[in-house]
C-alpha cells in the first residue's frame, strides 16, 4: 500500500440526513478496505472503506453534537449520526495516536483516486471475493 493517498485538497463529507457535516484538508494518510467482521456489521456491506487523516485535519461544519460513539473493542471507537445511523468515524488512539478514519462513502465531493489497500482479509466474508489487484494484509 501507498504510504500516502491522494485525497489532496478539501474534502466535504457527512451523513445521509445531512446533520452531520465535516471538511477534510490536505492528504489521506491511507485509504482501505477493511474486511474485519466488526467494520462488515457496522457498515451492513462487505468490508467498509475508510480514509485516515492526521485528527488536526477533520473539522466540523454543523452536528458535531449529534454524533453517538460506541465503543467497538477496548481500545477502539467508533461514531454515527445519532439520526439517521450513518457510519462516520472510527479512532484508535492506542494503535494510531492523533490519527482519526472516516468513511470514504460519506465523502459529497469526488474522490477518484485508486490506491486503496484491503486490510484484515483473511476475516473478509466467504461470500465475497476480492477481485481487484490492491494490495492485501491479513
Amino acid at each position: 500500500m501507498s504510504a500516502v493517498a491522494s485525497g489532496i485538497g478539501t474534502h466535504r463529507g457527512g451523513c445521509l440526513c445531512g446533520a452531520v457535516g465535516y471538511v477534510v484538508d490536505g492528504d489521506f494518510a491511507r485509504v482501505t478496505h477493511c474486511h474485519c467482521s466488526m467494520c462488515r456489521k457496522g457498515h451492513g456491506a462487505a468490508f467498509a472503506t475508510y480514509a485516515t487523516v492526521r485528527v488536526e485535519q477533520q473539522h466540523f461544519e454543523r452536528g458535531e453534537a449529534r454524533l453517538g460513539h460506541f465503543r467497538s473493542s477496548p481500545t477502539a471507537t467508533r461514531s454515527f449520526c445519532r439520526d439517521c445511523g450513518s457510519p462516520m468515524f472510527w479512532r484508535d488512539d492506542t494503535r494510531e495516536p492523533g490519527m482519526v478514519a472516516f468513511a470514504l462513502g460519506g465523502l459529497d465531493t469526488p474522490y477518484a483516486e485508486h490506491s486503496i489497500g484491503h486490510i484484515f482479509v483473511a476475516l473478509k466474508a466467504p461470500w465475497h471475493a476480492i477481485l481487484d489487484d490492491a494490495p492485501q494484509r491479513l
